[in-house]
């Protein structure tokens, strides 16, 4: 539970605010390669963290990231017309490239003066098929961090969108409860949940499959220096030969500032939960592997489908206008009456309201990854306050940070699965 002035604080995203000077300090996705495919594309009006920029992909195919009002008379830029090397403002034709330099001012012939004013430019990286940008101040820009969704070849990665109306942390908190993937997603984690017989998914693709029907995990933590790892135990059925408990271990790491990584049998979901505003939300689901992504599968396995949700505008539509199209007739067979793992996450997100109030909640030793991560939220603040770093920033090299879920046998333990051993070096000051 956190107390009312805690839950603003953490929620509160926008210019000025202490969690919105905080995001500012990390590198965020803004937007997907694909939504500015071409060069000349049409520019994408773009809202993070309660600010609005514009996106676009020049003639060359550079991107860059503006603030979205045109510096002259206010007019936005995301109508503007994208053409030979630069975007034109529709107002008076005043043109900028993607570095901000004013390039052309066709009411006003005074070179000294064009060269003089600029569009306010953001810091660019478009790696992994995202659109990434640094926002805070240019002096504490941190390294560009990598990470393993960002190594392989482009037909071993694909990338979904998802703007919920709801809070950020709704989201975020909702990936790393590990106790609601057996129940929440009963269809697709124990799919013979409504008979007495538990039956594992045997899909390679499945996020949410359970190896054995356990909704209780016992949670172990470890801080790190980019964030921290949470180990769900779950008890299995199977012994050694010399009688002891086999356990299912189920690891996966919370990356500063708001990304996480879920392990499925073949793949590996990278999620990144990004603040539009305070009530609004991006969710960038990346899934790669070691082979090429069959998307239309994983699209309907998420339950990203109409009416739900488009590729056009990424908007999650559902409501209580129609109590968020629920099915109850099909709720002796389907657990809630809903299809596909992002569809049930972000109706429960959006249940909640636009802001969850959390002084009301009863929580329990099952929530400790939850618990955890508003800790370090929190800490990252007061780090910011007091004129230091946020906790993470500093990590350029994440690409050995993965997920997974394994059988351990007794006396095993989990840190030793985990390929980054280096994480376990804490940075000082970790709370």
């Amino acid at each position: 539970m956190l107390s009312r002035e805690e839950n603003e604080l953490v929620c509160r995203v926008g210019p000025g605010t202490p969690m919105g000077q905080t995001l500012r300090r990390y590198w965020l996705p803004i937007c997907t390669s694909a939504e500015i495919g071409v060069p000349d594309s049409d520019p994408l009006r773009a809202p993070l963290l309660g600010q609005t920029f514009v996106v676009f992909r020049d003639s060359n195919g550079d991107v860059g990231v503006l603030d979205e009002l045109c510096p002259h008379r206010g007019a936005s830029l995301a109508l503007g017309r994208v053409e030979e090397g630069g975007i034109r403002c529709l107002y008076h034709g005043w043109k900028f490239g993607v570095d901000g330099a004013t390039l052309d001012i066709p009411n006003h012939r005074d070179a000294e003066f064009r060269q003089r004013v600029r569009a306010c430019a953001y810091p660019v990286r478009e790696v992994g098929s995202l659109v990434w940008t640094y926002i805070g101040p240019p002096e504490r820009q941190p390294p560009f961090p990598r990470q393993a969704f960002m190594t392989v070849p482009e037909e071993h990665r694909t990338v979904f969108r998802v703007n919920t109306a709801a809070n950020y942390l709704q989201m975020l908190e909702g990936g790393f409860d590990s106790s609601h993937v057996g129940v929440l997603h009963s269809n697709v984690a124990r799919p013979g949940w409504m008979t007495s017989s538990f039956a594992p998914s045997t899909d390679g693709d499945n996020p949410a499959s359970l190896v054995v029907e356990d909704n209780a995990p016992v949670l172990e933590l470890h801080d790190t220096r980019f964030g921290y790892y949470y180990a769900a135990f779950r008890r299995t059925t199977r012994r050694d030969t010399a009688g002891a408990e086999i356990r299912n271990v189920r690891v996966v790491p919370f990356v500063l500032p708001t990304t996480r990584i879920i392990p499925a049998p073949s793949v590996q979901f990278t999620v990144l939960e990004i603040p539009r505003d305070d009530e609004n939300n991006s969710t960038y689901l990346v899934v790669h592997g070691d082979k090429a992504i069959d998307r239309p599968k994983l699209r309907a396995m998420m339950g990203l489908v109409a009416p739900y949700w488009s590729e056009d505008d990424h908007t999650f539509r559902a409501s209580w206008r129609d109590r968020f199209g629920q099915d109850r007739r099909r709720m002796k067979e389907s657990w809630t009456g809903f299809a596909g793992v992002e569809q049930e996450d972000c109706i429960i997100a959006l249940s909640m309201g636009p802001i969850l109030d959390r002084t009301v909640e009863h929580m329990v030793p099952a929530d400790r990854a939850v618990t955890r991560i508003r800790r370090l939220l929190i800490d990252c603040v007061r780090r910011v306050e007091r004129g230091e770093d946020p906790l993470g920033v500093g990590c350029e090299d994440l690409t050995r940070v993965a997920a997974y879920d394994v059988n351990l046998a007794a006396g095993a333990t989990w840190q030793a699965v985990v390929a980054d051993a280096d994480s376990f070096v804490k940075e000082t000051g970790h709370a």
